[in-house]
């Protein structure tokens, strides 16, 4: 039946499904923990239904070595479970597994336009001054984060500040292919998660800088495979400032190693910033250090010991991915034949 200038297109019916992915690039920090892991975790222990994948799809847009990618992917994957993510709850897999995905962006590719992928401010940042020695799937990139959102039919995106603009995109493609193939309701058009701002977590030397796998000093980062004494020693030897922990995170301002720490603290101990300088005004860093030292051990070391259990056992995560894989599969492939019926494909 048509629909008349004054009705209201059929809204999406299907199941709540959250999707979110980190890409298969290796060397995880506790950047990555705090912003990603902690909170996949929160919401599948909030009932959620989640899928997590290990982008490895996303990863080759730029040079990997073959022989180091499939470790980088059970490296990720190895978080997702020391994170306290459950596969008997969570779907866990590989991108690259399933080939829906791979499908579906095609297609997507298709239906999204190129003015759209020209506003994509990630490409521009991630090509720098030589956009021309990008490759394609760089630039395209955004069109397969949306067929890895929309091939699940995923109602919700956790999506930090740099993704905000890749879920607008994902919606504009799902509404496009609705519209354009006479399916309205077909695919959800996806809403961020809200779970609050994600701490920003700053290098350990340098508080002016997000902490980054890239930076050449390990003791900018407490990596997810630090033991105990290394996440202690780190955190002794971080930068600080000469003077004493104020009443107000107002006064914190322009004193971005003493920000960063607070914050470290207060995410770590599930408290508030506030609560934290409540606690340790007019304080030195030769006491608080050590307290955060304990907090940092504390929440952290039994996830790194399991992360480094689980890198020794590849045979458990590769049992984990292949069983997520075929759990993946069975809700994504269903979704593409139905699409390749809506677009027109040939089918015997």
């Amino acid at each position: 039946m048509a629909l008349t200038m004054t009705d209201t297109p059929p809204v999406y019916s299907g199941p709540r499904r959250i999707l979110s992915g980190i890409q298969a690039s290796g060397a995880l920090h506790l950047g990555n923990y705090l912003g990603a892991l902690k909170r996949f975790t929160q919401l599948q222990d909030a009932g959620a239904p989640c899928f997590l994948f290990v982008a490895d799809l996303h990863a080759i847009t730029v040079w990997q070595e073959p022989e180091k990618l499939a470790a980088q992917t059970r490296e990720i994957a190895a978080a997702y479970l020391a994170s306290g993510l459950d596969p008997a709850r969570s779907v866990i897999f590989p991108q690259s597994a399933v080939r829906a995905h791979a499908e579906l962006a095609w297609v997507f590719n298709c239906v999204a336009r190129l003015g759209w992928l020209d506003r994509m401010t990630q490409f521009k940042e991630k090509s720098g001054k030589h956009k021309e020695r990008a490759s394609v799937g760089l630039y395209t990139y955004p069109v397969l984060q949306a067929a890895d959102i929309l091939v699940y039919k995923a109602t919700e995106v956790p999506t930090g500040e740099d993704q905000k603009q890749h879920l607008e995109l994902t919606r504009d493609i799902a509404q496009k292919f609705n519209n354009d193939f006479g399916v309205p309701g077909f695919f959800p058009i996806p809403d961020p998660v809200i779970q609050g701002p994600a701490p920003r977590v700053m290098s350990l030397r340098d508080g002016q800088a997000k902490m980054s796998k890239s930076d050449p000093s390990d003791l900018s980062r407490i990596n997810l495979t630090d033991d105990a004494d290394t996440i202690a020693a780190k955190v002794r030897k971080a930068k600080t400032d000469p003077e004493p922990l104020p009443e107000t995170m107002e006064e914190l301002e322009g004193r971005p190693e003493a920000k960063n720490l607070v914050t470290l603290y207060a995410a770590l101990s599930d408290q508030t910033k506030e609560a934290v300088l409540a606690e340790f005004a007019g304080q030195g860093f030769g006491a608080f250090k050590p307290k955060l030292a304990e907090v940092a051990v504390a929440a952290m070391a039994p996830v790194t010991a399991e992360m480094r259990r689980l890198m020794a056992d590849p045979a458990e995560i590769d049992r984990v991915l292949k069983d997520g894989a075929e759990r993946a599969s069975a809700v994504a492939d269903p979704v593409v034949d139905e699409v390749k019926r809506i677009v027109g494909f040939w089918r015997a």
